[in-house]
């Protein structure tokens, strides 16, 4: 099976690389170590990138045979959120990290995974919510590359 051990860290206009194969993946596959999927062409991948390390559309990565592979962030189902005014969402953005859920910040509006109770609690709150079919980008968590966890729970929603 071709294996994906890593990430290009050069800017891609840097070098004239050819693109030998894309793989699409929704964003929590794309932060996962071991992820056992497949590229567009239908050949079988594994993803064994150093734990922490997360895929964003667009990355390039080497696989075992030499190949430069493109990384496509799938459309997912998730909750776009807007609030009345720019305090508002910026409070929603700090519960939303709060409870560590992962948020993709844009001009004016939050997304996050769709989840109906975070859906219902949003709109308690004030914000305006709906559904989209989006890749999701969500903020960098502070020190990524590293993903961090903690060991504690903080109630609520288990995303």
């Amino acid at each position: 099976m071709l294996e994906i051990k890593a990430k290009l860290k050069i800017p891609r206009a840097a070098y004239r690389l050819e693109v030998k194969g894309r793989l699409q993946l929704p964003y929590g596959s794309r932060c996962k170590h071991g992820v056992e999927t497949k590229l567009v062409s239908g050949e079988a991948v594994v993803l064994r990138l150093p734990r922490g390390e997360v895929l964003r559309g667009g990355d390039l990565v080497t696989a075992s045979d030499g190949r430069v592979i493109e990384i496509v962030a799938l459309p997912e189902k998730l909750l776009h959120v807007v609030c009345a005014s720019a305090t508002q969402l910026a409070r929603t953005a700090w519960h939303l990290g709060s409870e560590h859920i992962p948020a993709e910040i844009g001009e004016g509006f939050l997304r996050v995974a769709a989840d109906r109770a975070l859906a219902e609690e949003l709109r308690q709150s004030g914000a305006t919510v709906s559904e989209v079919d989006a890749p999701f980008e969500p903020q960098a968590a502070a020190g990524e590359p590293h993903a961090h966890g903690h060991g504690h729970d903080h109630g609520k929603h288990k995303h």
